[in-house]
């Protein structure tokens, strides 16, 4: 039987590789401010100020991302304090912090939030993902290692199993694969029906609305609005990244 052992050897590098990722985005880092202290002590735009420092350099935590839409909230910002919830959706999903974002959003009339047991089922298996990608990682890297040491008169059918289960672990990775989503930054932005101020307009959208994000064409977004391709100037949504 041929035997290609740099092969394996690469294709199990890659698995720590992939594991070792995962467990650094697992971590939470450390917010060295005193933003909390700010906030805790009755001033809550100062310490606004300094969580948006914090998140400029891509520090964030649960409680700055709830308390930066509260403050914007509070000064009756729905959009901005959207911005956050959904960016707090993006690092820590909640089905709890997602009703909120619906009901926000739904107050002011705006679209793209369903609250249906799909979203919630969605956002539940997001929040155990990482858990769960780590344990498939960590099964990947303990049976690629023990095929290793014990290449030498294996059949070929051990081989092909751990390959296929290679490409399960990639399918799961492709299957929860965040989409991009943008938020309406500006009011009555125009959605047109191609990527041109020429093409038919199809309606405006207001400060706040989400939008899926398909693609992006010279100074356009491609969007899905109410289940229909449109296109939004890029100045005019923010994408939640």
């Amino acid at each position: 039987m041929p035997n290609f052992p740099a092969k394996k050897i690469a294709a199990y590098g890659l698995l720590i590789v992939l594991w070792a990722q995962c467990a650094i985005l697992q971590a939470a880092p450390s917010l060295p401010s005193t933003a909390d202290s700010l906030f805790a002590g009755g001033r809550p735009l100062e310490a606004y100020q300094q969580y948006r420092q914090l998140l400029h350099r891509r520090l964030v935590s649960r409680q700055q991302l709830l308390r930066m839409a509260a403050v914007q909230e509070s000064h009756d910002q729905y959009p901005a304090a959207l911005y956050y919830l959904n960016l707090y959706q993006q690092y820590y999903p909640s089905p709890v912090v997602w009703r909120k974002t619906a009901e926000l959003a739904a107050a002011h009339r705006l679209t793209g939030y369903p609250d249906n047991w799909r979203q919630q089922l969605g956002l539940s298996l997001r929040r155990y993902y990482p858990t769960v990608l780590q344990g498939l990682l960590a099964i990947g890297v303990a049976v690629g290692t023990l095929l290793l040491v014990r290449r030498r008169g294996l059949a070929r059918g051990w081989w092909l199993t751990y390959g296929f289960y290679l490409l399960f672990v990639a399918a799961f990775l492709n299957i929860f694969d965040t989409s991009t989503v943008g938020l309406v930054c500006r009011p009555r932005a125009a959605l047109m029906s191609a990527p041109s101020a020429g093409a038919a307009w199809l309606t405006t959208a207001a400060a706040g609305d989400r939008l899926l994000v398909r693609g992006q064409q010279d100074i356009w977004y491609k969007v899905l609005w109410r289940g229909r391709t449109a296109y939004i100037r890029q100045h005019d949504l923010l994408l939640v990244q």
